[in-house]
């Protein structure tokens, strides 16, 4: 619901970054299995009960994964690379839901449930690009990327944001873990519904 409305404030500074980046040799791939290395150490942490080491790793997670697409845009985008970014985004949202579940006896059960909820916003994202692309919709108001981004209620930024409250104040993870899974139930029904109108009757 917010990646779009973030895009003009973020991609300015993340270009101006990457540019950088390329002057010094820097490749897309390479930025990201750094950023996921991170992601995964962060995860580690929080299952240890370190939510403060957690968050700072997580943090350079999320740093190494927009500067691996601002990256990608100057170098020449590539379908492997789009495949690995969210690949490895994919694994460290789930990883450190369980994470979440590890950490505290109390957390396991919402912890649980989240993952099932990411099951459904991941698949059904997924699903609904591939079929996308076999139309070859056009599609760039989550700006340019490898492939097509169906919005929803819980996006990336949501999640991001979840995570961070969560890291901070640990102790709410088990409420804000079905809150945040509620809603993305949500968005999971509106994708199906979108592919229903997009597809269903084609």
């Amino acid at each position: 619901m917010l990646d779009a409305r973030l895009r003009p404030l973020i991609d300015p500074p993340l270009e101006r970054s990457a540019r950088h980046l390329v002057a010094l040799g820097a490749q897309a791939n390479a930025i990201t299995l750094v950023g996921f290395l991170l992601g995964l150490l962060g995860c580690l942490a929080v299952a240890l009960g370190h939510y403060w080491l957690g968050l700072g790793l997580l943090a350079g997670n999320r740093l190494a994964d927009g500067l691996d697409g601002a990256v990608a845009r100057i170098r020449g985008m590539t379908v492997f690379g789009g495949y690995l970014d969210i690949v490895c985004d994919f694994i460290v949202y789930n990883a450190l839901a369980v994470a979440f579940a590890l950490a505290d006896s109390q957390a396991m059960l919402p912890g649980l449930f989240l993952l099932l909820s990411f099951a459904g916003t991941g698949t059904t994202f997924l699903a609904y690009a591939i079929l996308a692309a076999k139309r070859s919709d056009p599609h760039v108001r989550q700006g340019r990327k490898s492939f097509y981004y169906l919005g929803g209620l819980a996006e990336g930024t949501e999640t991001i944001l979840f995570f961070a409250v969560c890291l901070l104040f640990p102790t709410l993870f088990p409420i804000l873990a079905w809150v945040f899974a509620g809603l993305c139930a949500i968005t999971t029904l509106g994708r199906v519904l979108a592919a229903w109108r997009a597809f269903g009757r084609a």
